[in-house]
């Protein structure tokens, strides 16, 4: 593991118990709990934000009519 920093964080008590049993159930700490909990909020912002740059690439620029009839056989799934 990399180098780590010491935060605190501000959490009310039923969330903190939570967490406890959470972590318990894992095998690991409150900070190995947190550390994850964080870094899979991240992946899905991360994931959020390149879908929502897709959503407006695609309202700026519409796929046009026939841009993959070309496609067609790669369209359907084989029986």
């Amino acid at each position: 593991m990399a180098a780590v920093k010491t935060v605190q964080m501000t959490l009310e008590p039923d969330l903190v118990a939570r967490v406890d049993r959470a972590a318990r159930r894992l095998k690991t700490t409150r900070s190995g709990f947190a550390r994850q909990a964080l870094r899979d909020a991240l992946t899905r912002l991360a994931a959020a934000e390149q879908e929502a740059r897709h959503r407006r690439g695609y309202a700026a620029k519409p796929v046009a009519r026939g841009e993959f009839d070309v496609w067609p056989p790669e369209q359907v799934w084989p029986e």
